[in-house]
Formats: C-alpha cells, sequence, structure tokens
C-alpha cells in the first residue's frame, strides 16, 4: 500500500509520509483508541531515495482520549510533524451534511488516461482506482470559486482492520487535493510552483478504503501564493467519512521549487 516513490516524484510524496506517521503513531495506541483527527506540516522536502525515521512522543493518555506527536526525520532534520488524536468508541449527536450529486465512477475516465497526470508520472499509484470527474458532468454550485470531485478506491482487497484503512485513506488523501486550487487557472498551471504546506483530516465513520469513495474538493481562496482547499469523503452509498484541510504553495516559479529552500 505504501509503495516506494519513483519516477518523477524526486521529493517523498506527501501522503506517503502522512501515511507512515499515523501508522507510527497507531502503534503506540491501545487498540481500544481509534484516530480520529491528524494536523500535520510539512516542513522540508523529503528525499523520496532515502530512509526516513518516525520519532513518536506520547503526548497525553487519557479515559476517553490520548494523543501522539510524531516527527519525520531525514538527515537529522525533521521533514513532517504530526499531531493524531485518538478517542475510545462514544455515543452522542448525530448528523451529516447530504452527499452531493456526482456521476458515478464506473466508465470515468483515470488519472492515467488524463494527459496532464500522464505526464506528471501518477502511473507509480497503479495499486489506487482514481477517476476524476470531467468538467462538463461536474455541477458547479454557485457561489464555489473552485470544485473538483474525485473517485477513489484500493484496487485490490485490503484487511478488515479499520486502521489499515484509515492510514489507507490518509496516504492517498494528499494526491489530487491541491489541484482543485488549480482548475480555474489551467492557463497558467505549468508555470506555478505546487506543494502541500500543511494537511489536517478528521475521520468520522468506519469505511473500507477498498470500496469506492467520493472526494468531493472546492478551493475557497488563493492569495499570496498559497491556496486553502477542503474535501469531503463520502461513501458509495452516501455517509460522510471523513473530511479534509489542506493550505498549499501555489505561486509562481521564481527559481527553486522546493518548500524549504
Amino acid at each position: 500500500m505504501f509503495s516506494p516513490e519513483s519516477g518523477f516524484l524526486q521529493r517523498t510524496f506527501g501522503g506517503h509520509v502522512a501515511g507512515q506517521s499515523l501508522v507510527s503513531a497507531v502503534r503506540t495506541v491501545d487498540p481500544r483508541y481509534m484516530v480520529h483527527s491528524l494536523h500535520g506540516y510539512f516542513l522540508r522536502p523529503g528525499d523520496a531515495k532515502e530512509r526516513t525515521v518516525f520519532l513518536v512522543e506520547r503526548i497525553r493518555d487519557g479515559g476517553s482520549f490520548c494523543t501522539r506527536r510524531v516527527n519525520a526525520v531525514q538527515h537529522g532534520e525533521t521533514i513532517f510533524s504530526m499531531a493524531a488524536s485518538f478517542q475510545t468508541e462514544q455515543e452522542g449527536i448525530t448528523h451529516q451534511d447530504v452527499m452531493p450529486a456526482a456521476p458515478p465512477p464506473d466508465g470515468l475516465p483515470g488519472l492515467n488516461s488524463i494527459k496532464v497526470f500522464d505526464d506528471a508520472g501518477f502511473r507509480q499509484f497503479d495499486e489506487w482506482d482514481v477517476c476524476i470527474v470531467p468538467r462538463e458532468r461536474l455541477r458547479l454550485l454557485p457561489g464555489k470559486a473552485s470544485q473538483q470531485q474525485v473517485w477513489l478506491r484500493h484496487r485490490d482487497p485490503l484487511p478488515d482492520d479499520p486502521v489499515l484503512h484509515i492510514c489507507a485513506l490518509a496516504y492517498m488523501s494528499d494526491l489530487t487535493l491541491l489541484g482543485s486550487a488549480q482548475v480555474n487557472h489551467l492557463d497558467v498551471r505549468d508555470q506555478l510552483q505546487v506543494a502541500s504546506l500543511d494537511h489536517a483530516m478528521w475521520f468520522m465513520r468506519p469505511f473500507r478504503a477498498d470500496e469506492w469513495l467520493l472526494y468531493d474538493q472546492s478551493s475557497p481562496s488563493a492569495s499570496g501564493g498559497r491556496a486553502l482547499t477542503r474535501g469531503e469523503i463520502f461513501t458509495r452509498s452516501g455517509e460522510m467519512v471523513a473530511a479534509v484541510m489542506q493550505e498549499g504553495l501555489t505561486r509562481h516559479r521564481r527559481g527553486h521549487r522546493s518548500v524549504g529552500q
């Protein structure tokens, strides 16, 4: 599931380091606690060919919640820092937004069939089915600055462990989200330096990463060389299972192409 980086990704894929950081945190937590949120910062570009060390700090172990901090380190420097919160099973109020309208994934073009993604080398994600809803089939909502919809699932059946499915979704949640900030700027897309700056996720309900999930994405604002993006993730039956927020670098290129340089 967490395949080694290759090809175009000379830097470590953000979802890869976030997913492995979460796996590292989970291994220090009693199984009674399930992760419900994570907040991370991409501090330096990681080298996909180098070994990464994950350092886990026990921040809190309470009766209902526990917290872990994870630093991903290469060459003695932190490239990613994350805090994750875990909770025992609880009861409370229940509600959710209605799943937005979207064409079913069957027959939609995959990433590798879209030239901009194929040229970028996204073939390395062949373990996943990822389909972007074409703009002409996207139901645009009034007042939304920038929208994108993506269907995704792991291609092969995964074990039943719910933690594995959460970590798998954390891994893939970084892949297309920042693209939602660029869909209205395709004429200058090749001129942009793009990178994830931070990443936050909340997990609401059980799901399977090997079944189709709708990733409804939008970008409410972009300015100052940064874009804010957000996404809600739904099962095919309409249950909201996760939410994501991310700020990304979207500045015009000016010589350097890596965060931290």
